[in-house]
């Protein structure tokens, strides 16, 4: 909490405090929120599948061929449930990307890290981090591989770029 936000809840004996541009009142929280959360998985789970057999999967929906990743069961655009499985190739082409530097507390244990967005061969567009021994050598639309690794120390398998 910033020592403006601390001299304004001492002097009001509230935890409030003045948004700088609308000046109105905003509640500060004053205790930290920690938030963990669960989610079904049953309709993508090959998706997870394919990440244990070192595939990265996306889905097509079969009725108006439009293509997702991340995978989705339904289709938001024509509201249907007809998707196909597709492998991706792993062929990609570096959009853009960026070091993370500063890092939320649950990967604080990361050294810094880089994100980057690919277009992949397939034409969709997938973000994951990027492993390079040297940011240096990051180029525009450099070649990348999309590849399944497994993230230490959780030990999870996950999807990462590294370049071609």
């Amino acid at each position: 909490m910033s020592d403006l936000a601390k001299k304004s809840i001492k002097e009001k004996g509230l935890p409030l405090i003045e948004e700088p541009k609308t000046k109105l009142p905003l509640y500060i929280s004053l205790r930290e929120l920690s938030l963990r959360y669960h989610f079904g998985t049953a309709k993508i789970q090959t998706f997870f599948e394919g990440l244990k057999e070192g595939k990265v999967y996306m889905t097509r929906c079969r009725k108006c061929d439009e293509k997702f990743f991340p995978p989705q069961a339904d289709c938001p655009k024509c509201l249907e449930s007809d998707m196909e499985w597709i492998p991706l190739s792993g062929e990609g082409e570096l959009l853009t990307c960026t070091m993370i530097t500063v890092k939320p507390s649950t990967f604080a244990h990361y050294d810094n890290y880089i994100v980057g967005i690919a277009q992949m061969k397939e034409g969709v567009r997938v973000l994951a981090w990027l492993q390079i021994d040297d940011p240096r050598k990051i180029k525009p639309k450099m070649k990348v591989r999309l590849t399944t690794v497994r993230r230490e120390p959780e030990h999870f398998i996950t999807y990462e770029f590294a370049p071609m």
